[in-house]
């Protein structure tokens, strides 16, 4: 290798952008896990090298951006000490809203701009020119992490840190820096002082973890993706029905092991290096209602709304009426928070609809506990819950996946207006590999979760010969049915 070619891979390069899917990331992680283990037996030495790790993987990811992850660290750490040590009420809840202009002017800017500047434009008949900017990656998940501490702090639930390094090393975490989960301060900080210690649990809980993340995003999402989904979003008049509603269900599959791949990995990382990460997806088609489905999909998201949104709104406090209303709002804001377009709102405002119903279907359901009275009719009405469900999400991910609303509506009056259900066979037959590969990330979707954790005991249970022999022949095989062009991780853009 040339002086010039291993320059260029240390340096950041906006068209090969580090990812765990990438080739240089094993490189990165294993000069990581080398120089992480050098100094496990100090805890000052533990934060200096991951925050270090951390900061040149986000300025390989992104660049100069990395600089924002800095300065919402100063700030941040700053405020919460200031608001820890205040007595006054009104100054400390001015220096919350401080931080809270801070944190969400940085995400409006960078995120929302051009947004409103299309909005005004619309509805004014103005000329405002859009500005030149690119969306920073992970800056969704991080103004959040800074928002919960920052808040929780003024709450007086938790004690801001001493050191600013052990705030950069909290905000800057890699595994979790650009795609979540979204960590709070409360369940990570204490873990810093803890001594590293590797048990046979971590060490085959975070494998199985990084080859199940693996496994979903780079087998089954990156493939369906590239040989059929985008073929039937690009252009869903092409396409009949029949094609347009699984290209649907394939997408269903898709973003859900992109985007819990990548989860999966981040939390068998950190588990590598002595850090506990909640799970972020819990098998969430296995859903028998809307409510259920937003207990098992992107929970760290789901559960920040909930504490930072939806209960200040006043919850379910204020009566049934203000509860549905809450419910609408908390969603319209996590629609938002997906994307600066009406789409994700719309798709934000149609699952906190749907949550507003779903509570009044529960309080008519309980009154009926003859529905549910033998165990067959307990399993049907269980099968029903878990088919609207997920259409219900397939829905929505219409609007979540395509570009305008009219890409939606032409889709959808593909699947009512052009559907020719006769050609399934011919479909299935054109793309083999898609529809086997479909097949089984749902099959592996509904298996029940302690096969998963027999599965994960399995690996903790392997010899270290024997561990390293499984990781080698994963890494070939991965290396060996991987797609020619390595994909973005969907939520990378939010």
């Amino acid at each position: 290798m040339s002086l010039d070619n291993l320059t260029s891979l240390l340096l950041y390069n906006d068209k090969s952008p580090i990812l765990f899917n990438s080739g240089f990331f094993l490189f990165f992680l294993a000069a990581f896990l080398l120089c992480y283990q050098l100094v496990r037996n100090s805890e000052r030495g533990r934060v200096a090298v991951f925050s270090f790790f951390s900061l040149y993987f986000f300025y390989l990811a992104c660049g100069s951006y990395v600089m924002l992850v800095i300065i919402a660290a100063i700030v941040d750490f700053y405020l919460s000490n200031r608001i820890h040590r205040e007595t006054k009420d009104s100054v400390r809840k001015g220096l919350l809203w401080f931080s809270v202009i801070i944190n969400i002017g940085l995400l409006f800017y960078f995120k929302y701009t051009n947004f409103f500047i299309n909005c005004i434009n619309d509805l004014a008949g103005g000329n405002i020119h859009p500005i030149q900017v690119l969306l920073p990656i992970g800056i969704s998940f991080y103004t959040f992490e800074n928002l919960s501490y920052t808040i929780d702090v003024y709450r007086r639930e938790i004690k801001p840190v001493d050191k600013f390094m052990d705030y950069l090393f909290f905000l800057s975490f890699f595994p979790k820096l650009m795609m979540g989960p979204i960590v709070r301060a409360a369940d990570f900080i204490p873990q810093i002082r803890r001594p590293y210690v590797l048990s046979k649990e971590d060490v085959g809980k975070g494998m199985f973890l990084i080859m199940n993340g693996l496994f979903k995003k780079v087998v089954i999402s990156d493939f369906i993706y590239q040989h059929f989904v985008q073929y039937i979003f690009d252009d869903p008049a092409r396409h009949t029905g029949i094609e347009c509603l699984l290209g649907v269900y394939g997408y269903a599959m898709v973003i859900y092991c992109d985007f819990s791949g990548y989860s999966d990995m981040a939390i068998g990382i950190a588990r590598w290096t002595g850090f506990v990460i909640p799970p972020n997806f819990d098998k969430p088609y296995q859903s028998s209602s809307i409510t259920e489905f937003w207990r098992r999909w992107h929970i760290s998201l789901s559960s920040w709304l909930r504490d930072y949104v939806y209960i200040p709104l006043g919850g379910n406090r204020k009566g049934k009426f203000r509860q549905y209303v809450n419910l609408m709002l908390t969603m319209l804001v996590g629609g938002f928070w997906h994307g600066a377009s009406w789409n994700f709102i719309f798709w934000g405002g149609v699952h906190g609809g749907a949550l507003a119903v779903d509570k009044l279907w529960a309080g008519w359901q309980k009154k009926r506990e003859w529905l549910r009275a033998t165990p067959l009719r307990a399993g049907l009405w269980k099968i029903g819950g878990v088919l609207f469900t997920f259409h219900l999400v397939c829905f929505c991910w219409i609007f979540f996946k395509s570009e305008t609303f009219a890409g939606a509506w032409e889709l959808l009056g593909q699947v009512t207006g052009n559907f020719q259900g006769h050609l399934l066979s011919e479909v299935l037959a054109g793309y083999p590999e898609v529809f086997m590969l479909m097949g089984l990330g749902y099959l592996l979707h509904f298996l029940p979760s302690k096969w998963d954790e027999k599965l994960s005991l399995g690996f903790s249970n392997l010899h270290w010969a024997g561990a390293a022999a499984v990781m080698v022949l994963f890494i070939w095989m991965l290396n060996e049915v991987k797609t020619q062009e390595p994909m973005m991780p969907i939520y990378l853009q939010f």
